[in-house]
């Protein structure tokens, strides 16, 4: 089984948690370690798109993925958020929830972890048009980039991080989710 982020294919590598309508997937660029998504299995663009099973499935693994998250990366609280639709700052279409672990002074200003997110979404947006080969979504992405940067912080140009160094990830996570089907037989990778 192939899963997908929008119209973009994932490695079973970068897959961490798997549910029966929901996967666990470590982020291209992460604003900070341990930043990781929650998606729907099936590919729609709006919360409200997905079945009742499907929203009950996706936040309980949330909820499951989450406390695993907290406690791995020594996390003293979380941010949890769905942009839901354009205007809210989805770059991807398809439903999918931000974990990200939150430390102690990590903003400043503790709302500015917002811009940082939709501007790590909008990259994503870039990365993953380019990595399917979809040179208009990624123009699209990149054009909106440009119009944030007269906000962007010191580190708005960092690179995506290595298709090996998500798979070091995701393998170091996994095994938190032992308990739960492995459906890509990803032990052996």
């Amino acid at each position: 089984m192939t899963f997908h982020f929008a119209t973009w294919p994932i490695r079973s590598s970068e897959i961490f948690f798997t549910s029966k309508l929901s996967f666990g997937l470590v982020n291209l660029k992460p604003i900070v370690p341990g930043h990781v998504l929650v998606i729907s299995r099936r590919v729609v663009a709006r919360f409200n798109d997905l079945s009742s099973d499907e929203v009950a499935d996706l936040m309980l693994s949330a909820h499951t993925i989450s406390k695993a998250i907290e406690r791995q990366y020594n996390a003293e609280s979380l941010t949890i958020t769905l942009q839901d639709g354009p205007a809210a700052g989805q770059s991807v279409p398809h439903v999918h929830i931000h974990i990200i672990p939150r430390h102690h002074g990590d903003w400043m200003n503790n709302d500015d972890i917002y811009p940082e997110i939709n501007k790590k979404e909008t990259q994503l947006g870039v990365e993953s048009a380019k990595r399917a080969g979809d040179a208009e979504a990624a123009e699209k992405f990149e054009q909106k980039l440009e119009r944030m940067r007269s906000t962007a912080g010191p580190d708005s140009d960092r690179p995506p991080r290595t298709v090996d160094e998500m798979a070091l990830e995701a393998s170091g996570l996994r095994r938190l989710f032992s308990h739960y089907d492995d459906i890509w037989n990803t032990a052996a990778l």
